[in-house]
């Protein structure tokens, strides 16, 4: 079935057409039909299905024909890179349409963002903490709105937007066209979308725990201390020309990118402690053919979407079945093919088998020819925690003894009741946390005589002080009041 038979306009089978979209996928195909009817939808289907054009094409074709100036349609999603695919997918089909668009996420200055508001774009791409943000402000508001998408809804509720969800509710118009997305539904999400959509078309493309069809999955069982070497291995030999790279932790990702780098191959990392600026660079170089290798964190797991990528590998097996699925849908997008590996060591082993009951079958385990597994590890990606321990209680250790020699390396006397010991609390001189000096006390009174004591003699007491409390409020923290806005992108975060 051709794009044509669905009936948009001629300028969306245009860019359809230009982008060599020949004909919708089954979500697509299901979708498409009621979302232009103007009906609410509830569409279930994994990874790399085409959600994206099945919610973009209907709202497009809703909007060409209204007067510009209004923001009439809001995309939700959870991170920042999704949001940037979502606007690029956006322009790229309504190339030759007048319908303007800006994506909302943190990470980047709001005066532009606050731009997109004021002057109306037909359609906001959003990551709900940077919208809670803006929506703050008087120019954040979005009564005109008159459809709205909730994409990738249980990766958002995995990253606990589900909160921020309900108070942007608050702010939209009850009457409105909802188009709600998401791989799987897990039980909360089935409550949101009771509390959002009114009389939804359903629809459920395939079962909920399955990466899309034409990904090729295997396991390579090896240690843990070997994983890197292994990689470097199989990139070497030529079995993965393009590959992205998910590891647990940030840490583990920079230590991968960091072994790959040393060894020859050009790769960058993506995690919530890179900047905005830093993530999208090592994603556009990535895209580009200019990296071969992007390691990443879950932060990428639905937010990277590239053209053919013949490889994803799972460095460290997730400890969710559903973050499997959405990692390894990364690759064999839009029915294309693609690889997907999994690095498997002793220890992981229970996480996988979980994977394997949530997708029906146990996964080919492979051995590497010629790659010695009894090898001895140059190094590790990460020292183990009792190690860790020891470490940082031998830092504080070296840090007392210090500090303690330049004091002049008192000896701790025994608290007194009604006195103190010279040296006071230890944090601020007093044991009342201000200043030794005559300073203002907590309180705002000077202590007794408002002047510099004397120096007491050797062997004396020092007199003992009144008044005040021990504990005593850190330079800046006066006032200051958690709000629970400015989290846009959280994925950004992880």
């Amino acid at each position: 079935m051709p794009f044509r038979t669905l009936k948009l306009h001629p300028s969306l089978l245009a860019g359809l057409k230009e982008l060599g979209y020949a004909r919708p996928t089954p979500i697509q195909a299901e979708a498409i039909p009621p979302a232009m009817a103007g009906k609410d939808v509830l569409a279930s289907a994994m990874t790399g299905s085409g959600k994206t054009v099945a919610f973009l094409l209907p709202i497009l074709h809703s909007l060409i024909a209204r007067p510009r100036g209004t923001t009439r349609a809001l995309v939700m999603v959870p991170t920042r890179e999704l949001a940037a695919q979502v606007l690029e997918n956006l322009n790229e089909l309504g190339v030759h349409t007048p319908i303007s668009a800006a994506a909302v996420y943190g990470g980047v200055a709001l005066r532009p963002q606050e731009h997109a508001f004021r002057s109306g774009v037909d359609v906001l791409i959003a990551t709900p903490g940077r919208l809670l943000e803006h929506m703050r402000a008087p120019y954040g508001k979005l009564g005109g709105l008159e459809h709205l998408v909730i994409d990738e809804a249980d990766r958002m509720l995995d990253m606990g937007f589900l909160p921020d969800i309900r108070r942007v509710l608050r702010h939209l118009p009850a009457r409105r066209q909802t188009l709600f997305f998401s791989a799987t539904m897990p039980s909360a999400i089935v409550a949101l979308t009771r509390e959002m959509l009114h009389d939804p078309v359903t629809i459920n493309i395939q079962r909920q725990s399955a990466p899309a069809v034409g990904i090729t999955q295997a396991v390579y069982p090896v240690a843990q201390d070997l994983k890197s070497l292994l990689l470097l291995t199989l990139l070497r030999r030529g079995d993965m020309q393009q590959a992205l790279v998910f590891t647990r932790t940030k840490h583990r990702a920079n230590r991968v990118y960091e072994y790959l780098a040393r060894n020859g191959i050009h790769a960058e990392r993506i995690h919530g402690n890179r900047s905005q600026s830093q993530r999208t660079e090592a994603l556009s170089g990535f895209k580009s053919g200019r990296h071969r290798v992007l390691v990443a964190t879950d932060i990428a797991a639905r937010g990277i979407d590239v053209e053919e990528l013949g490889h994803v590998v799972n460095f460290d097996v997730p400890l969710v079945p559903n973050d499997y699925i959405h990692r390894v849908g990364r690759t064999g997008r839009a029915e294309a093919t693609g690889e997907a590996f999994t690095f498997v060591s002793a220890q992981e082993e229970p996480e996988l088998q979980a994977i394997e009951r949530a997708v029906g079958k146990r996964l080919p385990r492979v051995t590497v020819p010629d790659f010695d597994y009894a090898a001895r590890p140059t190094e590790r990606l990460e020292v183990p925690i009792a190690q860790r321990l020891a470490e940082m209680r031998s830092r504080k250790g070296a840090e007392r003894g210090r500090s303690q020699t330049k004091r002049g390396g008192p000896s701790r006397e025994p608290h007194k009741r009604g006195s103190s010991s010279q040296g006071g609390s230890g944090r601020g001189g007093s044991p009342h946390g201000g200043s030794s000096r005559g300073t203002p006390s907590r309180g705002g009174q000077p202590r007794a005589g408002g002047s510099r004591p004397a120096p007491a003699s050797p062997g004396s007491k020092p007199a003992p002080a009144g008044g005040g409390s021990e504990r005593t409020s850190r330079p800046g923290n006066k006032g200051r009041r958690n709000t629970g806005f400015g989290r846009g992108g959280r994925s950004s975060g992880r």
